[in-house]
């Protein structure tokens, strides 16, 4: 059965797509059975993963019934378009519209270990479907001074979805994502999340770089591109299968994979 974590952020600019495309491409490096869905209508994940534009049938025919969501997987993962817009306007006038991707997603979850969902960048209609739909959700956060607010304000619709929702839906953990540790505003940024949420605010930190836009505009993993830099994903990814149960053999890859990385 598939663990599915849902990452979502109160806003954009916050690394979340490239958070959620690194981790999977980690994962999946691991020997990690990872589907990854895009529910941002802007469908930067499917361009992240070289998708073509016009790629059918995306995670909108999913959600508006038109088809089944295995099949609109391609690569292992469930595209996103403008489309998804219209479809989630759709949504908002139909029966049980907070469980329509949680029904959708039921067939794949014997074919996967681990379900990712790119939430978009705002705490709406398709925020809620993938915390319906998830038993875990990931929050990013920016290294900057709203940083704090931002992640309550998450909270709060996670908390929401969990005492209306779905009960079974915890929080995996809280990532601070584009930090500058050398600078005092990402410390305090850190400080103020650790002082709030504990143990909840992931070890390892995402330090921000242009090299991250660049290994986007090629298509290229952060892993091959900057692996000095990749090394903050791969150790976000071992706290991140450490929280979650039965990965301990994905857990000794990745050290396999890390320490292969370095030399």
């Amino acid at each position: 059965m598939a663990q599915t974590i849902a990452v979502l952020s109160q806003k954009g600019g916050t690394g979340k797509t490239t958070a959620v495309r690194t981790l999977t491409d980690v994962l999946r490096r691991c020997g990690v059975r990872t589907l990854a869905v895009d529910l941002d209508p802007q469908g930067n994940l499917s361009d992240y993963f070289d998708l073509p534009p016009d790629v059918q049938p995306t995670v909108a025919e999913v959600l508006s019934g038109h088809a089944k969501a295995s099949e609109a997987i391609h690569e292992d993962t469930i595209p996103a378009n403008l489309s998804l817009a219209e479809a989630e306007l759709m949504l908002g006038g139909k029966m049980g519209r907070e469980l329509t991707l949680k029904r959708a997603l039921a067939d794949t979850a014997e074919d996967y270990d681990v379900v990712l969902i790119d939430c978009p960048p705002s705490l709406g209609l398709l925020t809620v479907n993938a915390l319906v739909a998830a038993d875990r959700a990931l929050i990013t956060a920016e290294a900057q001074y709203f940083a704090l607010q931002g992640v309550e304000q998450a909270m709060e619709v996670v908390e929401l979805a969990r005492d209306s929702l779905n009960p079974q839906l915890s929080l995996l953990g809280v990532l601070l994502n584009l930090a500058d540790m050398r600078t005092v505003h990402s410390r305090e940024a850190l400080a103020s999340l650790q002082e709030r949420f504990g143990e909840a605010v992931f070890d390892a930190i995402i330090r921000a770089s242009i090299a991250y836009a660049e290994s986007a505009e090629r298509a290229r993993s952060i892993l091959d591109h900057r692996p000095d830099l990749g090394a903050d994903y791969l150790a976000l990814a071992d706290e991140l299968l450490g929280r979650l149960p039965s990965m301990d053999s994905a857990r000794e890859r990745l050290a396999e994979l890390a320490q292969s990385s370095a030399t």
